[in-house]
């Protein structure tokens, strides 16, 4: 197929929503991938015998390689083909799906999921970059709206489709259900997708790229592994030095090229510094609270994997409300004045969610869980238009990535950090009294693990105990988040600029949107 090149004038290709149908159906499946997965984990964790820590590496085994990818993906692309590209991401994707679902092991499980991180992070910079060549300027808005709704659409599917499954196969099958859906992209893309290419972008750069996956690794693992190994254990302190120095090595390399693959000079525009770290401390809190509310709501509540999903929606409504209610609100506000709110919102959602007690009910959680919500939509969208608004329009391209990237750091670290404090409060208020210790080690682990040892010894006190000790930890997780939200907010008060939205879409701006690109991202 030949190659389409990048013009205004684009010839319309009569297959060109076909093809887009393809490309939603591939954004669908990455969008709703994580919020099955977090639904699966307390399931996954019993079958598995997998503890929080393990299942912390579950989940952020695919952000971690997702962000250390990405942006090399996405060049790859640009010199090599984009539909190519996309294929080939597809591909790995299905693969490692594959692998999932066939996995017996944890450590098989985490493999799986890192292989499917490198087919994410193919196939996201790469389908809203290839819709240049299908659409014309006065179809490209609804286009993008379109792709990116299907992402956004993955927040509230994922949990209700994985809970079904889970209701009725084994865990297996949230991996599964990814293989027919990418198998269809895979087609689509081969058959109606036209192939585009730049050659003249900036070259993949492996050391950089080797850099980051090494130093984001490196710190993920020692904050997951530090509440058991101890803050001062030599590995973890080892882990901490060596993240830090590769991090800073990566600064330093990228600041020395005259092309960058992560331009750190962009970061001096101060609406894109600060709706950038408004934008990552967002993602920060969502990946958080959707790694320890399906535990919550399953566990302590004692709801089935579907029961879990459905009682999710609430935070997913309000989320994709708010998202979309947002543009206007800064239209007659000023993206300073809903981003600040936004995060007043969050920090207030959850603080009232860290009053949760065991006898609380789902009524008080779905409460807060829709604040939460709120709070989500109306500061993610403002900052993430304002971060891309402020940049230079030669730059925005480089600028994306470089958000992008921060916001999935900001997830991985949200997983790992929360997590962990999660780990280490539940362990220590667990009461193991009379307990043997192997199996005392075992309840240890997790709310699941230590349901199924005083299921398994009759013991209901250790069950209770359980309960309390989880709750507890979220509520003290709730509370670093509202303080960090709070924080955020404070700084979002005093530094951002108060800029106002466009009142129209303009039909030559970048066919990826601001809006798009968020809530395609939440998806994510």
């Amino acid at each position: 197929m030949a190659t389409v090149t990048q013009s205004h004038e684009v010839r319309r290709d009569p297959r060109r929503w076909w093809a887009l149908g393809a490309l939603v159906a591939s954004m669908l499946t990455l969008g709703f991938d994580t919020t099955i997965l977090n639904v699966a984990l307390p399931t996954m964790a019993g079958d598995l015998g997998a503890g929080t820590g393990q299942q912390q590496w579950m989940a952020d085994s695919y952000v971690i390689v997702f962000a250390a990818l990405m942006l090399p993906a996405g060049l790859l692309g640009d010199r090599f083909g984009r539909r190519r590209m996309l294929i080939v991401g597809l591909g790995i994707f299905l693969a490692g799906s594959v692998a999932g679902s066939l996995a017996n092991d944890v450590n098989w499980v985490i493999a799986a999921r890192a292989v499917m991180g490198v087919g994410g992070a193919l196939v996201t910079p790469l389908a809203m970059s290839v819709l240049p060549s299908l659409f014309g300027p006065d179809e490209r808005t609804k286009a993008v709206g379109i792709i990116s709704a299907a992402s956004s659409l993955g927040l509230p599917l994922g949990p209700i489709i994985g809970g079904w499954l889970l209701n009725h196969f084994w865990w297996g099958s949230v991996f599964l259900v990814n293989i027919p859906m990418a198998a269809i992209g895979i087609a689509a893309c081969v058959f109606l997708l036209p192939e585009t290419s730049d050659p003249a972008s900036p070259k993949v750069d492996a050391l950089s790229t080797a850099f980051t996956a090494a130093g984001l690794g490196s710190l993920i693992y020692a904050i997951i592994e530090a509440p058991s190994r101890g803050w001062g254990d030599p590995l973890i302190v080892g882990m901490l030095i060596g993240a830090t120095i590769l991090i800073a090595a990566l600064v330093l390399r990228e600041r020395r090229m005259e092309r960058p693959m992560l331009d750190m000079t962009l970061l001096r525009h101060r609406g894109f510094l600060f709706n950038s770290i408004a934008a990552t401390l967002v993602m920060f809190v969502l990946s958080g609270l959707l790694f320890v509310l399906p535990q919550y709501l399953q566990a302590v509540l004692g709801n089935d994997a579907l029961g879990t999903g459905v009682r999710l929606l609430p935070m997913m409504g309000g989320l994709i409300i708010a998202a979309r209610a947002a543009q206007p609100l800064v239209v007659k506000f000023g993206s300073r004045a809903v981003v600040t709110g936004g995060l007043v919102v969050l920090a207030f959602a959850a603080v009232l969610g860290s009053r949760t007690t065991v006898d609380s009910g789902y009524g008080f959680t779905a409460l807060w869980l829709s604040i939460t919500g709120f709070g989500f939509g109306f500061s993610i969208v403002p900052a993430m238009d304002g971060s891309l608004g402020a940049l230079p329009r030669d730059r925005a391209g480089s600028g994306s990535g470089l958000l992008m990237t921060m916001r999935q750091v900001g997830a991985a670290i949200g997983i790992a950090l929360l997590g962990s404090l999660l780990a280490s409060t539940f362990r220590d208020r667990l009461d193991v009294t009379g307990l043997p210790a192997k199996a005392a080690d075992t309840a240890g682990e997790s709310v699941v693990a230590a349901h199924i040892v005083g299921q398994r010894t009759g013991s209901a006190d250790l069950i209770a105990s359980a309960n309390g000790a989880y709750v507890h930890g979220m509520g003290l997780v709730l509370l670093v988040c509202g303080a960090a939200a709070l924080v955020t907010a404070l700084l979002a008060a005093a530094f951002l600029p108060n800029t106002p939205a466009a009142p129209a879409a303009k039909e030559e701006e970048e066919p990826a949107t601001a809006v798009a690109v968020a809530l395609a991202d939440a998806g994510q």
